[in-house]
């Protein structure tokens, strides 16, 4: 069995499935319910009659009450569809862990989370364009075909460029849904461009930024040779105690930049490091999505 979805792994999904049946819903509710007249499923307001409209919504018992003839609209829910957008590029391979394999368990975790609540489920793994898809699915028993899928993803091509891996992705003949970013979001180019794109389309970004702490401690001095892990290309450079202490600030305020962005634009963002499970990274997401008190 594989060693990123082996029998722990799998109890821990139905344990997270079991306290967070509503994990994408919470801010998400309205992209998930459309206004609709008659028999929905959950009351929500009223609207004034107009010739032609079926009598057998009409509030009744307000126009007993009150003479005035108003009809009964009710919120219906769709399923929703959940695009997890996954990172597969180079320096996703670092770190121990390293950050693709813990990326692929919040994938699955998050996948199967969705599929328990009857949503649309689709993967697409990228790194300067799509790589790999796995199709929308729909039903848990398709987490097993959707674990295989990602044990056998290898991180490959080159620099992450969610710019041009969005701009594929929107042209797509699919409906707007929940997209999931996992990635270290290490864009050359930026990564708000790619969030932007997803924002005007009508897609709900969320944000999940992964790293391993040595890229946020690192713990070198003196005369290195440091390769760059997604290029290939080498530099040799002396490292002083002041460049550590300059790119300790410069990392965090990268950090705080994808905070920002998703706090500016009302996009769920997760920032976490390796050493957390995925579990408990998914419960800090509950917690945050208000569904665990």
């Amino acid at each position: 069995m594989s060693k990123i979805f082996d029998s722990d792994f799998l109890n821990k999904l139905e344990y997270l499935s079991l306290i967070s049946r509503r994990v994408f819903r919470g801010q998400l509710m309205a992209q998930r319910r459309t206004m609709q007249l008659g028999g929905g499923i959950e009351f929500a307001d009223h609207r004034e009659y107009t010739p032609g409209d079926d009598f057998r919504y009409l509030d009744w018992n307000l126009y007993a009450r009150h003479d005035e003839l108003l009809l009964k609209r009710f919120q219906e829910e769709e399923d929703l569809h959940v695009y997890i957008l996954l990172d597969c590029s180079h320096s996703m391979e670092f770190g121990k862990p390293a950050k693709f394999d813990l990326a692929r368990q919040v994938a699955a975790a998050l996948s199967y989370i969705a599929l328990a609540d009857l949503d649309r489920v689709a993967v697409v793994a990228f790194a300067d364009r799509v790589i790999q898809d796995f199709p929308l699915m729909r039903g848990k028993a398709r987490i097993l075909s959707l674990m295989k899928f990602l044990e056998d993803l290898k991180p490959t091509g080159s620099a992450t460029n969610l710019t041009e891996l969005v701009t594929s992705f929107i042209h797509r003949p699919q409906r707007r849904g929940l997209a999931v970013v996992i990635s270290d979001l290490y864009d050359p180019n930026g990564f708000q461009r790619g969030l932007d794109i997803l924002r005007h389309h009508r897609y709900e970004p969320n944000v999940i930024q992964l790293y391993d702490p040595a890229e946020s401690e690192p713990g070198f001095l003196g005369d290195i040779e440091l390769q760059d892990i997604e290029s290939g290309n080498i530099r040799k450079l002396t490292v002083t105690e002041k460049n550590i202490k300059e790119y300790k600030q410069i990392f965090e305020n990268f950090l705080e930049s994808v905070r920002n962005y998703c706090s500016s634009y009302g996009s769920s963002c997760t920032v976490s490091h390796t050493q957390i499970p995925f579990d408990e990274l998914l419960l800090g997401m509950i917690r945050q999505a208000g569904t665990v008190r």
